[in-house]
């Protein structure tokens, strides 16, 4: 019998709502099978904890005395470069922003020690952010400069908003060339002598909503370890890939657009991350509670690392010149086993994403719920499904010509 998240939500109300992470859910199917489970379970929950360079946040940090014009000044936060090309005192941090002569990568060349992720998470923990703009000055904001120290609990407003997130499914990363390189995907060493890849498989939010039956614009989410949103599919979202008899993408496919409060956050589950010699990146806890409306939404939130593949990429020659060609398959069981197979050549694995973290952020979300403190919503609109017609398009480059200059 179908049920509806108004019926879910007046069971969590009333403390009688089941939950299962999406980790336990596999042994419930398995012991109940599918119909009975169906009927008695009412949330499942997911997690990851992962980078994703596509991060950043938007502040607001209140007026001097003299005001002050930063829109349109140059703006620094603990040295690093901040967006202030808005109104006098909105800024926009990006998470990849580095200073642009931090000693500390001196001393560390390719470390990137610090940047705009850590400038986050520096507020989120609370700690003091040094604030440094400069202004053309104007009747009504006469301030020049401003070097000041602030802290999240004294900004009006702080907001994390990220364009992608929860990338449903990607990559297996190797490197078949003859020198270390340094990617997003962390180092890579010569002749495929590692591979890494970065997915919280059975835990992961989209690969237990694959076709997005649940997840949409306004979906409510355990974000940074508070709550959050899903605003949008994410940037780069692909959902008109292949895809399994379960529906589960065989190569990188839908994302999200989330938002939420950082005043809400905590340091634990939004950490700056380095990744050598390539930048700094934002490593953040994400949860999705998948309400179980039906016996094919459930049959969803059971897929095992096991039925979930993706592809082992050559990051040294295909990935950068745009090359779709994939080396072989492999299951997200077979690397976390710590060794694959590739053209019969063993190779050893490494995740950058911790599947433990994913688990407690399951388990704090399911607490949540079952305390009743975590209602969920309807979205109110879809995110493009694989029948959208929506596809992930590469930038057309068409050379530029100065006008010609009519006689």
């Amino acid at each position: 019998m179908a049920k509806t998240i108004a019926e879910i939500n007046d069971k969590i109300r009333q403390g009688k709502a089941v939950v299962f992470t999406a980790e336990e859910i596999i042994e419930v199917v398995k012991a109940k099978g599918l119909k009975r489970a169906a009927a008695e379970v009412d949330v499942v929950t997911t997690g990851t904890f992962a980078p994703m360079c596509s991060s950043g946040a938007y502040i607001n940090t209140g007026h001097s005395n003299p005001r002050i014009k930063m829109g349109g000044g140059k703006v620094t936060l603990n040295d690093v470069p901040v967006y202030a090309g808005f109104a006098a005192v909105d800024l926009l941090i990006g998470a990849t922003m580095v200073p642009d002569d931090d000693p500390r990568n001196k001393v560390f060349p390719g470390k990137f020690v610090y940047g705009g992720a850590h400038v986050i998470e520096d507020l989120v923990a609370g700690r003091d952010v040094r604030l440094v703009a400069s202004a053309y000055g104007t009747d009504c904001y006469p301030r020049k400069n401003l070097d000041t120290l602030i802290r999240l609990e004294d900004l009006n407003e702080a907001v994390l908003f990220n364009m992608r997130n929860a990338y449903q499914n990607y990559n297996v990363a190797v490197n078949l060339g003859d020198r270390v390189i340094y990617t997003y995907m962390g180092v890579l060493q010569p002749k495929m002598r590692n591979a890494n890849y970065c997915t919280a498989g059975q835990l992961s939010p989209l690969l237990n909503d694959p076709r997005y039956r649940t997840i949409g614009v306004g979906t409510r989410i355990f974000l940074g370890g508070g709550e959050g949103y899903v605003v949008s599919h994410g940037t780069q979202h692909n959902p008109g890939v292949r895809r399994n008899d379960r529906g589960v993408p065989q190569v990188p496919a839908g994302t999200l657009a989330v938002t939420g409060d950082l005043k809400q956050m905590s340091h634990r589950w939004l950490k700056g991350a380095s990744f050598t010699g390539y930048g700094v990146t934002l490593t953040l806890g994400l949860g999705v509670p998948i309400p179980i409306l039906d016996e094919e939404i459930l049959e969803f939130t059971a897929v095992t690392d096991a039925d979930i593949t993706g592809p082992v990429v050559d990051y040294s020659q295909a990935y950068p010149n745009c090359k779709p060609e994939i080396l072989a398959e492999v299951s997200i069981a077979q690397l976390k086993s710590g060794e694959i197979t590739v053209n019969g050549k063993k190779v050893v694995t490494a995740g950058l994403s911790s599947y433990a973290f994913a688990r407690e952020v399951a388990q704090v979300l399911k607490q949540w719920i079952t305390q009743g403190r975590f209602l969920l919503t309807q979205p109110v609109a879809p995110i493009p499904s694989a029948d959208s017609g929506y596809r992930f398009k590469l930038l057309p480059e068409r050379p530029w010509e100065p006008a010609k200059v009519a006689n």
